[in-house]
C-alpha cells in the first residue's frame, strides 16, 4: 500500500501540469473541428476540396505539438545568456517582408513572408514571443530600477520603438504593435514598475489619441485612412452594412442565430462566404452560431482555466526570468482572446486579431504549441 502511494505521490508531484496540458489539447481539438467546419466553403470555392484548410492545420498542430514537448526538455534559462541577440533577430525578422521574392502583399498590407512548401507566415508571431523572452531577460537583470521614472520606466517602454515603429510603417500592422505594448507593460508591471507612471502616461497618451481621432473625425476623414472607416463602422456597423460594416453585421447575425444551443455543427448559413474567411479572426461568430451561447461560455471557460493555471505556474517559476517568461506568454494568449472576442461581438473596433488555437493559420498556431512550452511544465529546471 505505502509503495502504490509512493508512486502516487511520485507520479502527482512530477512538475508536470495536466490540467493546463489537458486544456491546451482540448482548446486545440474544438480549434481543428471548428476550422473544418468554418472553412469548408471557402475551401470548396478555392481549392475544390473542403478539407484543404483543416488538413494544414492539423498538420501544423502535429508539429507543434511535438515542438511543444522537445522544447520542454530545454532549460529555460539557456535564453537568458542571449536575450540582447534574440531582440535584435526579433527586429530584424520584421524587415523580412521587404525582401523581393519573400514579402507576400494581401488585403492592402505587406505582413506576410512565403516560403515554398510551407505557405505564408507572419514574422510578428516570431517576433511577439523574442520581445517576450528579451523583456523577461532585460528586466530581470534591471529590476532594481524599475522603480526609477526614466531607467526604469521610460528606458524599457524606449524598446519597443523599433519593432513597433517597422510594424506600423513597414507593415501597416497595427494590431500587432498594440497587442506587443500591452504585454510589454503588462510584464514591466509584475517585475515591479510603478503603476503611477503606467496611469499618468496612460492618461496623457489616451486624450492624445482620442483627441486625433476626434479631429480625423470632425474631419470626415480626409486623409482617407482605412482605420477612421473602421472606427465609423464601428460606432453603427448597420449604417454601411453592404459596406465597411458588412463584416460585423454577419458577425452579429451569426451570433444572434445561434441562441442558446445553436444551430448544431456544421450547420452555420453565415459561412456560406457571407462573413470572408470565416476560418480566420472571425472564427468566434461560427463558433457562437453552431455551438450557441452554451458553447461559447465553455470555451471561454476554458480559455479561463488556461489563464489561471498559467498565472500559477508564473507564480511557483524558481526565478524571475522564468516567472516573467510565463507572465509574457500567458499576456499575449488572454490579449488575444479578449481582443479577438470583443471584435467580433462589436464591442471595439476591428482589429484584425486572431484566436489562439481556433483561428487558421499553421505557421501562427505552430508558434503558439512551441511557446506553451513555457506553461505546460513547472519549469522542470528547477534549483
Amino acid at each position: 500500500m505505502q509503495k502504490r502511494v509512493k508512486k502516487v505521490s511520485k507520479f502527482v508531484n512530477k512538475p508536470f501540469d495536466f490540467i493546463i496540458c489537458a486544456v491546451i489539447f482540448i482548446l486545440l481539438a474544438l480549434g481543428i473541428v471548428m476550422v473544418l467546419s468554418a472553412s469548408a466553403p471557402s475551401a470548396l470555392a478555392e481549392h475544390s476540396e473542403p478539407y484543404s484548410y483543416a488538413v494544414r492545420q492539423l498538420i501544423f498542430a502535429i508539429l507543434g505539438i511535438i515542438s511543444m514537448f522537445v522544447l520542454s526538455k530545454i532549460d529555460y534559462r539557456i535564453y537568458k545568456k542571449f536575450y540582447w541577440p534574440i531582440y535584435f533577430i526579433s527586429c530584424g525578422i520584421l524587415l523580412l517582408v521587404l525582401v523581393p521574392g519573400l514579402g507576400v502583399e494581401a488585403n492592402g498590407a505587406k505582413r506576410w513572408v512565403g516560403i515554398s512548401g510551407l505557405g505564408q507566415f507572419q514574422p510578428s508571431e516570431l517576433t511577439k514571443i523574442g520581445l517576450i523572452i528579451f523583456y523577461a531577460g532585460y528586466l530581470s537583470d534591471h529590476k532594481d530600477e524599475l522603480k526609477d521614472f526614466w531607467k526604469g520606466f521610460v528606458k524599457p517602454l524606449s524598446f519597443l520603438i523599433p519593432p513597433i515603429a517597422i510594424l506600423y510603417l513597414v507593415q501597416n500592422h497595427l494590431s500587432a504593435s498594440l497587442i506587443i505594448a500591452m504585454i510589454a507593460c503588462i510584464m514591466m508591471i509584475v517585475a515591479g514598475a510603478r503603476m503611477l507612471h503606467f496611469i499618468v502616461s496612460g492618461v496623457i497618451g489616451g486624450c492624445g489619441v482620442i483627441s486625433l481621432i476626434a479631429y480625423k473625425l470632425a474631419s470626415g476623414g480626409s486623409d482617407g485612412s482605412f482605420r477612421i472607416t473602421r472606427i465609423l463602422s464601428f460606432l453603427d456597423p448597420f449604417q454601411d452594412k453592404l459596406g465597411a460594416g458588412w463584416q460585423v453585421v454577419q458577425s452579429l447575425y451569426a451570433i444572434g442565430s445561434g441562441g442558446l444551443f445553436g444551430v448544431g455543427l456544421g450547420e452555420s448559413k453565415q459561412k456560406y462566404l457571407y462573413i470572408s474567411e470565416p476560418q480566420n479572426d472571425f472564427i468566434f461568430s461560427i463558433v457562437a452560431e453552431e455551438l450557441g451561447f452554451i458553447g461559447c461560455v465553455l470555451i471561454i471557460g476554458l480559455f479561463g482555466v488556461l489563464i489561471w493555471r498559467g498565472i500559477l505556474i508564473a507564480m511557483k517559476a524558481p526565478d524571475t526570468f522564468g516567472s516573467l517568461i510565463a507572465v509574457g506568454i500567458i499576456s499575449l494568449v488572454s490579449i488575444q482572446v479578449i481582443l479577438n472576442i470583443a471584435v467580433v461581438t462589436s464591442t471595439v473596433p476591428n482589429t484584425g486579431i486572431s484566436l489562439p488555437f481556433f483561428s487558421y493559420g499553421g505557421t501562427a498556431l505552430f508558434i503558439l504549441l512551441s511557446s506553451m512550452r513555457s506553461i505546460i511544465k513547472h519549469f522542470t529546471c528547477r534549483k
